[in-house]
């Protein structure tokens, strides 16, 4: 039977955590409202994950780094037909496009890039199937998840201390009537400021930029330090506040869940 639990009372930190000390083989599968995520490992280690429909494969990964063209992209993309990634890899290695170590970094940028997007998740459930193994048609990597918790981590409290700052997304933005002079923005600013208006949501800001709940606050707190913007509530909507990352602030309540999933992960052979 699959370990299963929900997101409200287990962050994908501590998730990752207790596979790691259990040295558990098998895949973490995460649904939340939008999308679903797979997240397989091999004695604890991160071997392989993938988020929704986003294409995973080889020749993707490569094209997204600049390891290989767009050309040479729809190339191998149009006559690649049935050949697995591992048959992919070997090719692209002999005719010298790409070395055994770009495929090897590439791919564990590409699965630990998919980990953080994990990070912001507060919605949703997940199950552990022990039985479950990543494609045979991929290329997995054995990549130790003590520094992909650590950032977790930092990434956690980062978000709780934004949803203090700024508790609802439901919430819209305005231009202060005195803005300051000579501010710099960068880019992801300038995309969230041409959207700034009182019937904006951050949200639906957020939405527009492809952009999730942390990135949106990060800038949005950057635009209120900066004296740029204000938050306003939108005429007519019903604020309800966000889930906090942590379901009970009560610390015992807390360990004693995590000491019944620990139990329970470890019983799974």
């Amino acid at each position: 039977m699959a370990l299963r639990g929900n997101l409200r009372d287990f962050t994908i930190t501590q998730l990752l955590n207790l596979i790691n000390l259990a040295s558990k083989t098998g895949t973490l599968i995460i649904d939340n409202p939008a999308e679903q995520a797979q997240v397989a490992f091999r004695g604890g280690k991160l071997a392989y994950a993938r988020i929704g429909k986003d294409d995973g494969s080889l020749a993707a990964v490569l094209h997204k780094a600049n390891k290989i063209n767009a050309n040479q992209y729809r190339a191998i993309a149009d006559r690649a037909g049935q050949m697995t990634d591992k048959e992919l890899g070997l090719l692209l290695i002999n005719a010298g496009y790409v070395t055994q170590e770009d495929i090897l970094l590439n791919l564990q940028t590409y699965f630990t890039d998919a980990i953080r997007k994990l990070f912001t998740w507060v919605e949703g459930s997940f199950r552990f199937e022990n039985e479950m193994m990543p494609p045979d048609d991929r290329i997995n990597v054995k990549l130790d998840l003590e520094n992909i918790i650590i950032e977790g981590s930092r990434q956690l409290r980062e978000l709780e201390q934004l949803q203090d700052e700024i508790p609802s997304l439901d919430m819209a933005l305005k231009f202060t009537e005195r803005p300051l002079t000579n501010v710099n923005l960068s880019v992801e600013e300038w995309k969230v400021v041409k959207f700034v208006d009182p019937k904006n949501t951050m949200k639906q800001i957020g939405a527009a930029n492809k952009l999730n709940d942390l990135e949106v606050r990060k800038i949005v707190y950057g635009l209120l330090q900066a004296g740029l913007v204000e938050i306003i509530r939108p005429a007519g909507v019903v604020i309800q506040p966000s889930p906090k990352t942590y379901p009970t602030q009560d610390k015992e309540e807390q360990k004693t869940l995590l000491n019944k999933l620990i139990g329970r992960i470890r019983s799974i052979n």
